[in-house]
């Protein structure tokens, strides 16, 4: 063991930075969410076309023409989705309603804070430090 100058031992300390922690978790619970709503989509664009990507079959109804990308806010901070084209339908998911940006937790959470009393300019700053966004004080107001 060292010592130090006053003679007392140290020790092996472990230090862990908590915001580094924090961070990478986050990092990882996103990752995770965004992979899981983007293998639900791909299931329900397959269960649409009666059939996988790339598969071919008789009980085909559909096939793929693409995807495109879209943001959505989440608990776990905003994730890329690859939203599926369809050819012949318009794929309509069941996981996240039309024009919806933000989970309806998320909204829910920016109304309850302006009801407990907190100002829409602050909303509006929480919401730009925890997600990177700030949200349209219509949205904050309008419960």
């Amino acid at each position: 063991m060292e010592e130090d100058s006053n003679g007392s031992e140290l020790s092996n300390v472990i230090r862990i930075d908590d915001e580094r922690v924090r961070d990478h978790l986050g990092r990882i619970v996103r990752g995770t969410v965004e992979e899981t709503l983007n293998a639900m989509l791909e299931a329900e664009a397959d269960r649409l076309c009666n059939g996988g990507r790339y598969e071919r079959t008789e009980a085909r109804r559909d096939q793929r023409s693409g995807s495109y990308d879209r943001k959505l806010q989440t608990k776990a901070g905003e994730v890329r989705l690859k939203v599926p084209k369809l050819r012949r339908q318009a794929f309509e998911t069941a996981i996240i309603e039309r024009y919806r940006r933000r989970e309806s937790s998320v909204e829910e959470a920016l109304i309850e804070m302006y009801l407990a009393g907190v100002s829409v300019r602050r909303v509006e700053d929480i919401t730009e430090a925890l997600w990177g966004t700030r949200v349209s004080p219509g949205t904050v107001s309008t419960p």
